[in-house]
């Protein structure tokens, strides 16, 4: 059992059965009374976002987690497969659990999967993934001098904000934590 004043962004934590991630935290100390704690939590087998308030000194299970390396193979209708690096065993995840983490999944892409026993629930992204530009709108002469600023659609169907050189053909670089891009590879 944990402290909910030990909460902090990325902790994983059990509760009614449940598990939850962390996604934001923010402490209350009014001037009277019990010190409030209000977190974002995802469910990490459903893959929905909630809130949740805590008084201070309440407590919530922590969770023992394995983490193994991955290799992105391919997705259909409903999951995204996975295999072991280590000894090839492949795991499917969910959609609902891969979310907007999909648009950086490429074939081959390395990936930090999240054990809970042996069901596979979560996944970290390397900082950085190199993404081929298959659509852009052409560059107008003269925007130059004031940093402008477009949106292109990626090979993985990911839309980023890019400086108005990036064509069609492309490799670029984004980061995985904000989805901003970073350079041309």
């Amino acid at each position: 059992m944990i402290d909910v004043n030990e909460l902090r962004k990325g902790v994983t934590f059990e509760q009614d059965g449940n598990l939850y991630k962390v996604l934001e935290y923010s402490h209350n100390k009014p001037g009277r009374g019990s010190a409030t704690i209000r977190i974002k939590a995802r469910d990490l087998r459903r893959g929905t976002t909630l809130e949740m308030t805590f008084i201070s000194g309440n407590r919530v299970q922590d969770v023992r987690l394995e983490y193994h390396n991955a290799q992105f193979l391919y997705s259909d209708d409903q999951f995204f497969y996975f295999m072991n690096t280590q000894n090839y065993e492949q795991y499917p995840i969910s959609k609902d659990i891969v979310g907007d983490m999909a648009g950086y999944l490429k074939p081959n892409l390395e990936v930090k999967l999240m054990f809970f026993g042996a069901e596979a629930l979560d996944m970290e992204l390397p900082t950085s993934v190199d993404l081929l530009v298959t659509r852009a709108d052409p560059s107008v002469r003269g925007d130059t001098a004031t940093g402008v600023t477009k949106k292109i659609i990626t090979e993985t169907g990911l839309e980023v904000t890019c400086p108005s050189f990036v064509e069609e053909g492309t490799v670029i670089r984004v980061d995985t934590r904000n989805g901003n891009y970073v350079t041309r590879v």
